[in-house]
């Protein structure tokens, strides 16, 4: 597969997750996540989940009563096998950064981490100057 082959699989990916997420859809959840290899999942102000059963078993939860989650910004890198992939995740007017790293398995992108945290809210000031540490 060439790069631009696996950078538009590990994009198609990353979509069916927020796909996942939006429609309340848990069996199409628990399909996205590796099961060869370790996973960790960390939703915005909780600690790590570790393993396949506490991970799946969090989305069960959240998908009982869909957040009404969409995604922006998508940007992916592919290194030795691992899909590297950042955006950004919106609830209403919450913005929070998410990273999303899928290994290749059976033929397919599976996730093996998430990770998203809130951001603060933007203020005219940054918002005009652009970006800026402080």
């Amino acid at each position: 597969m060439s790069e631009a082959e696996e950078i538009e699989t590990a994009q198609a990916a990353n979509t069916a997750f927020y796909h996942a997420v939006a429609e309340g859809d848990y069996p199409a959840m628990a399909q996205l996540w590796a099961t060869t290899v370790p996973v960790v999942c960390v939703h915005p102000g909780a600690p790590a989940l570790h393993g396949l059963r506490e991970v799946t078993q969090s989305w069960r939860v959240i998908l009982a009563d869909p957040p009404g989650l969409t995604h922006s910004s998508s940007r992916v890198a592919i290194v030795r096998g691992l899909a590297f992939v950042t955006c950004l995740e919106h609830i209403g007017n919450r913005t929070l950064a998410a990273s999303n790293i899928f290994v290749w398995e059976d033929r397919d992108w599976r996730l093996v981490l998430h990770q998203a945290g809130e951001l603060p809210p933007l203020d005219t000031e940054t918002s005009t100057a652009g970006n800026r540490l402080h």
